[in-house]
Order: C-alpha cells, then sequence, then structure tokens
C-alpha cells in the first residue's frame, strides 16, 4: 500500500512540477517583474530600510521585524540545508542557478502576496491577521477559494510540512549518535507543545531570537569555510553555470530533473508565491502595506541568494557531493566534515535541531491563522494542535522520500490557487506601491488609508483618512 501511494505521488509530482509550476511560477515572476519595473534590484536599499524602522512597535500585534522572522522562520530550515543537498545530488550543481533564478523573479511575488495580505488583513483580539484565504474572500469575492485555500496550507504547513521537519531533525541525530528516532520525536512534542499553547506572541519573540541567531552563525560558518577554499570559488560557480544548462555532462542529472529540483527546493525554501508568508507578513503593526510587502521580498532575496548558497558552497566545495550514495541531511553532514573535521556532522545535527524547530513555530502559525479564517470555534483549533504533534511524531519515524513527496504534492496545489489570486488582485498591490513611491517622492512617511486606493471595500485593518491617525 505504501509503494502505491509512494508511487502514485510521485507520478502526480512530476507532472505538476514538469509543466503545470514551472510555467506558472516563472510566467507569473516575470510579469510582475516586469510591472514592478524590477523591485527586488531597484529598491533593495528601500527594503533593508523598511526593515530596520520597523523593529518595535507600541501598539497591539506584530511589529514589521517580529512578523519577517515568523516568516523567516518558516523559510530558514531544513530546506536550506537538506533541500539544498536533495537538488544536488538529484539534479547535479546546475540546480542552484536555477535555485537562484526562481527566487529573483519570485521575490516580487511575495511583494504583492503580502501587500495584498496587509491591505485585506482582518483585527483580531491579538492584533491582526491575515493572508491568502483573507484577499481571497475579501479581494476576490469567492469565501469558497479562500476555503481550499486554508485547508491546503493547514495540511500542507502544520502537518506534513512539519513531518519534513521532524524527519530531518531525527534521521540528522540517528546519523550522528545514533539517536532513537521516536525517543527524540516524543521530546519535541513536547517541548513544542509548551509553545504552541503559548500564544503568538511567545511564538514570534522565539522566533525572532532562534532565526537571527542561527542564520547569522551559519553564514558565518559557511564564510569562513568558503575562505578555507577560496581557490576552488571561481571553479564551482563555474560549474554551476555550466551544470545549469547542460554544459557539463558529468555534474550529474538530465537537463529536466536539474531544473525541476531546483526550482522544487527553491520554493520550498524561500516559499515565494506559495502564499504561506503573507499569513505572517498580514500581523505585522505598519503604516503602509508596500512596506511590508517589501520585507517579504528581501527575506527571498536573503533566504536563498545568502542562506541557500552558502549550503551550496559547503557541500560544492568538497568532493563528497560525487558520492551518489548520499543525499540530503547526510550529504550535507558529510561535507562539512571534509572542511572542518569529524565533529562537524553533530555540530549540524544540533543546528538542524533549532532550524528545524524555527521552522516548526512558523508553519505551525500559518496553519492556526487559517483554522481561524474556516472556523473561530476553539475546538477545531484544538483539533488542529493535536494533529500538528501527531504529524511530528510521525515524521519522526517515517521514510524520508515519502515525507518530502507529500510536501512537494500539497505545496504545488498551493501555488497554484494562490497564483491565480495574486494574478488576478496584482493591480491593487501595484496600487498600493504607486501610492507608496509617491509619498516617498513627497519626503512622507507613508501613510495607507481606507481611500488610499479608489473602489476598495471590506477593507477593516486600515483607517478612515479623516481619522487622521498613524497604525
Amino acid at each position: 500500500m505504501e509503494q502505491f501511494i509512494s508511487t502514485m505521488v510521485a507520478e502526480i509530482n512530476n507532472f505538476l512540477w514538469s509543466y503545470v509550476l514551472i510555467i506558472l511560477l516563472i510566467g507569473a515572476g516575470l510579469y510582475f517583474t516586469f510591472r514592478s519595473r524590477f523591485l527586488q534590484f531597484r529598491m533593495v536599499r528601500e527594503m533593508i530600510s523598511v526593515l530596520k524602522e520597523g523593529k518595535t512597535t507600541k501598539a497591539a500585534g506584530l511589529s514589521p521585524f517580529q512578523a519577517f522572522c515568523i516568516s523567516m522562520a518558516a523559510r530558514v530550515g531544513t530546506g536550506n540545508i537538506t533541500g539544498i543537498a536533495i537538488a544536488i545530488a538529484l539534479g547535479g550543481p546546475g540546480a542552484i542557478f536555477w535555485m537562484w533564478i526562481i527566487a529573483l523573479i519570485g521575490s516580487t511575488s511575495a511583494f504583492v502576496e503580502s501587500t495584498l495580505a496587509q491591505i485585506y488583513k482582518v483585527k483580531d483580539k491579538e492584533g491582526f491577521r491575515g493572508g491568502p484565504a483573507y484577499y481571497m474572500e475579501r479581494g476576490l469575492k469567492k469565501r469558497w477559494m479562500g476555503a481550499l485555500f486554508a485547508i491546503l496550507i493547514t495540511l500542507s504547513f502544520g502537518l506534513v510540512f512539519n513531518a519534513v521537519q521532524s524527519n530531518t531533525i531525527t534521521v540528522a541525530f540517528q546519523s550522528s549518535f545514533g539517536t532513537d528516532r521516536l525517543t527524540l520525536g516524543i521530546i519535541m512534542t513536547v517541548v513544542f507543545a509548551a509553545i504552541i499553547f503559548g500564544g503568538i506572541k511567545r511564538i514570534a519573540k522565539a522566533s525572532e531570537y532562534i532565526v537571527v541567531v542561527l542564520a547569522v552563525f551559519y553564514i558565518g560558518m559557511a564564510l569562513v569555510i568558503t575562505i578555507m577554499n577560496i581557490d576552488q570559488v571561481p571553479g564551482v560557480l563555474a560549474l554551476i553555470v555550466k551544470s545549469a544548462f547542460g554544459l557539463e555532462q558529468a555534474a550529474g542529472g538530465a537537463f529536466g530533473a536539474m531544473i525541476m529540483n531546483g526550482i522544487k527546493r527553491g520554493l520550498f525554501s524561500n516559499e515565494a508565491g506559495m502564499g504561506s508568508a503573507p499569513n505572517a507578513a498580514a500581523a505585522a503593526v505598519t503604516s503602509h502595506p508596500a512596506k511590508q510587502g517589501l520585507v517579504q521580498a528581501l527575506g527571498v532575496l536573503l533566504d536563498t541568494g545568502v542562506i541557500c548558497t552558502s549550503s551550496a558552497f559547503i557541500i560544492l566545495l568538497s568532493p563528497v557531493y560525487k558520492q551518489t550514495d548520499l543525499s540530503g541531511i547526510e550529504l550535507t553532514q558529510a561535507s562539512l566534515a571534509t572542511h572542518i573535521g569529524s565533529w562537524a556532522p553533530g555540530f549540524l545535527a544540533f543546528m538542524i535541531l533549532l532550524f528545524a524547530f524555527s521552522t516548526l513555530i512558523g508553519n505551525y502559525y500559518y496553519g492556526e491563522t487559517n483554522i481561524e479564517f474556516l472556523n473561530t470555534n476553539k475546538m477545531w483549533l484544538m483539533l488542529y494542535r493535536v494533529g500538528v504533534l501527531a504529524m511530528i511524531l510521525f515524521g519522526a519515524v517515517a521514510k524520508v522520500q515519502l515525507v518530502w513527496d507529500l510536501a512537494d504534492l500539497f505545496m504545488g496545489f498551493m501555488v497554484i490557487v494562490n497564483l491565480i489570486a495574486i494574478l488576478l488582485l496584482s493591480k491593487i498591490a501595484f496600487a498600493a506601491l504607486s501610492d507608496y513611491m509617491t509619498q516617498k517622492r513627497a519626503g512622507k512617511d507613508p501613510q495607507f488609508y481606507k481611500e488610499s486606493i479608489p473602489d476598495l471595500d471590506q477593507i477593516e485593518g486600515w483607517p478612515e483618512e479623516k481619522e487622521n491617525k498613524n497604525i
């Protein structure tokens, strides 16, 4: 039965990722890139400026920096370490090039979806909540579409993706220390239960500390390894580019498999256009929706351009990646061992534990906010929490390939629904960007009101201009 399910899931994934999603992702990303006049290149300085100004807020809800950290908590995890290794193992070094491409064009998709999430956010007892389900219901007037997305993201992030994180942790510890996977799974489940029953503020605070410290440390370690092997760096970059266009056949993988794995693993890592990060973006308290859109676009560029590239260099600067019997976290561990010694695999296992645990936090929040969209009855939230904990236990002992295939399947369906919605609503996001830039050119700190974009209705999270107050 398990073999039948694995085969069926693999065949559906092959069709989705070989045809449907590549066309949608690249097509939408290019359209948004041209429509925004190459926002991902010309507004990087503005993105950084907006992120720095939003580290704290006195209002109820999350600061833009905390919302950024929740979304980065979901982005920065096993996708950056295990996913990169899988992409290289299955698609060769050229997969990294296509990962860079999907991040560059995808950052504009991240801007559009997060700006829309801010525009259509709703008030709740802790501040604001929102995301694709909300802009589908309020912007497109399609409650059914929002409900479909809410179900998909709850299944994907809250359940399947959390099983992926748990799986990676237990495989890493078993490989390094011979740790019993079920025992470690039980320990993780208990600790995670203490966090998720503490509320969004505790989730935000945990994400803020874990992500910043880990990301800086991991990038620093990769930088040291790169400097140690600086003479090999030009060759590695040449290998990535040559392999990306099928010019280095020995580098591994068929051309199609290389592109597909680069895009799949890149999307799993940076989540651009997937519809996940907007759930965190909507919770931020900010003066203008475009600010959070810019922050989330920056998140995509940082995730793939810096953190994923760090993992790629760690692997490709070692000869270990040519061993066909290694993949996933074990390939990254073996590569690190060649650079900094036999203690490295164990050290990476602990880092993976913290990286993946931060991702569990972000994934859980995405599911929670969509459960509230579907039904505010606390019983459903309790059932969701129990389901999350059960999937963490399942992932701890499940086979690696089936877990990742299921993640790809649900991720694919999520992307299709969300991309259709943001393509239909993109004119509103670009109207918000235009309003933002007009105010910036006038020397103002941009402020957004219900009347800022004509003919908008069902806008609950923003004041009327006559009220003349800051959000």
